[in-house]
């Protein structure tokens, strides 16, 4: 592999788009080993980060087996929470995001009952994201934090309970893996804290064994340089770099001898070591060295930078992307209606029909401004399992929804989508909508029924207009009104529509129809 120096902007400003608007906004990582916010300022173009806090949580450390956090562990994260939501008060909701990663992904006892009291005590949603997606972010990050010039990069981050690798050129990310293995989450194998090279080896061994499918792939493929991103990685660059046991980047031989000294330290609270700025990074160093050492040796990499962005870097950019609208969910959108050849015109005719609908209950269902994109969305795709078979092609498209691979999408984000896709025809399936969290449940139901009646409306794919509708809001239904005789002169649209409200009457939902 071959690495070149590279030309880093400053850590605390770097371009963006021009047409963004000058405002606060804030991100929110809520790592399986610490919890950060970010807050920053965009100014003709760019962001200037004004506040950072930290905090060593260690959610992984408190996760069972079975899924279930640690009550101890909890009550630390919601103290945390309670501190950042004070911090954001006054950054306007729309500009802040804030995500949970592999530990929240893993919880699987009463996970909605943590997240519900994460929720309350920030102030905001919290999106869970895929481990794709936070590799994308992550990457997007140490993306801005280098020179824009062309050529291949690796960018790897350590995180408490998952390590990301990405290739990709200038913002775009190419092929990209989350592997279950972290820095907390690896301290099992130094129980107690007790360091020994047995179990260095055994670590380094579990490491290769995650690594093993995928580094044939890495190998093959040259880049121009590796980066770093994470508290761990930066720690073990700043304490090479104070014991010079390397110049300006990590490389192989400078972990050896840092492993050779955390082990003669012997126990995790031992290690002083310069260039150790935290003493609670000493804590999960043996596990991040292990992982790190093991990357080094499976990818064979020669030489590794440090960068000082990550995730939530990467979440600022590609929030103020958003408010730009220069969002990478309208790609990820367009990009799975042309690989799955959906009907654009028909697609479009639902769209329409649907956000007409949308216009005129807003105000009833108090529906939220930002759930009309999802409802675009959903009448973009919701077509799509029609590429498998005609025959419950509204379940084929939830499972490539759920599923698939999509940029730009945090887990919940991605469920709704999909359930609004499954519920779109025939059976309501309530049982979908009860699993979404709570933020989602509240509206989603709401977009549904649009959804399902622009479907319906539209049934003869034809490019003749519909006549205007009144469209009335209900706690529990709608209210549809056709234009006198139109009802008459189209009887599959009556009989649709009839079919429409025994269904709904099912899932508990009312539809009249005048």
């Amino acid at each position: 592999m071959t690495n070149n120096s590279r030309s880093k902007s400053s850590p605390n400003e770097a371009e963006l788009p021009n047409d963004a608007a000058e405002q606060s906004v804030a991100a929110i990582d809520l790592g399986s080993n610490s919890f950060h916010l970010v807050i920053g300022r965009v100014t003709h173009g760019h962001i200037t980060i004004i506040d950072r806090l930290r905090d060593p949580v260690r959610l992984a450390a408190g996760l069972d087996d079975s899924g279930r956090l640690d009550e101890e562990v909890v009550e630390r994260a919601i103290a945390s929470l309670e501190r950042f939501g004070q911090r954001i008060q006054n950054v306007p909701r729309q500009n802040i995001r804030a995500v949970g990663t592999n530990t929240l992904r893993r919880i699987r006892h009463a996970p909605g009952h943590f997240l519900s009291r994460a929720r309350r005590a920030l102030g905001v949603p919290i999106e869970v994201l895929p481990g794709p997606e936070e590799a994308r972010l992550i990457y997007l990050g140490v993306a801005h934090d280098l020179s824009d010039d062309a050529g291949r990069r690796l960018v790897i981050d350590i995180g408490g309970g998952s390590t990301e690798l990405v290739l990709g050129e200038r913002f775009e990310p190419a092929l990209v893996d989350s592997l279950q293995m972290g820095c907390v989450s690896y301290m099992r194998f130094f129980p107690d804290g007790k360091i020994t090279a047995r179990a260095f080896k055994n670590a380094d061994t579990a490491a290769r064994l995650e690594l093993h499918p995928i580094e044939a792939v890495y190998r093959k493929t040259s880049w121009v340089e590796c980066i770093g991103a994470s508290g761990t990685i930066r720690a073990c660059a700043a304490i090479l770099e104070a014991n010079r046991w390397s110049e300006g980047a990590i490389t192989l031989e400078g972990l050896r001898r840092l492993r050779k000294a955390i082990v003669a330290a012997g126990q995790t609270d031992a290690i002083a070591l310069e260039g150790l700025s935290t003493p609670d990074r000493a804590a999960v160093l043996p596990a991040g060295v292990a992982v790190l050492e093991a990357l080094f040796r499976s990818l064979r990499i020669e030489r590794m930078l440090a960068s000082e962005f990550a995730l939530r870097e990467g979440l600022l950019y590609d929030l103020v992307g958003r408010i730009g609208h220069e969002d990478v969910r309208e790609r990820t959108i367009l990009a799975m209606s042309a690989r799955y050849q959906v009907d654009r015109d028909q697609a479009l005719r639902v769209e329409n029909t649907a956000m007409s609908l949308f216009r005129a209950v807003r105000q009833d269902w108090s529906l939220d401004p930002q759930s009309a994109r999802s409802l675009a969305w959903a009448c973009a795709l919701h077509e799509i399992g029609l590429t498998i078979s005609h025959a419950g092609y509204h379940k084929h498209g939830h499972y490539l929804l759920a599923n698939s691979s999509m940029p730009g999408f945090s887990r919940e984000d991605q469920s709704l989508l999909a359930t609004l896709v499954r519920g779109h025809r025939r059976r309501l399936p309530t049982e979908l909508f009860d699993a979404l969290p709570p933020f989602h449940r509240e509206q989603a139901w709401k977009l549904c029924l649009l959804l399902r009646l622009a479907a319906r409306l539209n049934r003869g794919r034809s490019h003749r207009g519909l006549p205007k509708l009144e469209v009335r809001g209900r706690e529990r239904g709608l209210i549809l009104e056709f234009p006198e005789g139109w009802l008459e002169r189209h009887p599959l649209t009556r009989a649709d529509m009839e079919s429409e409200r025994l269904r709904l009457r099912k899932g508990g939902f009312e539809l009249k129809v005048k």
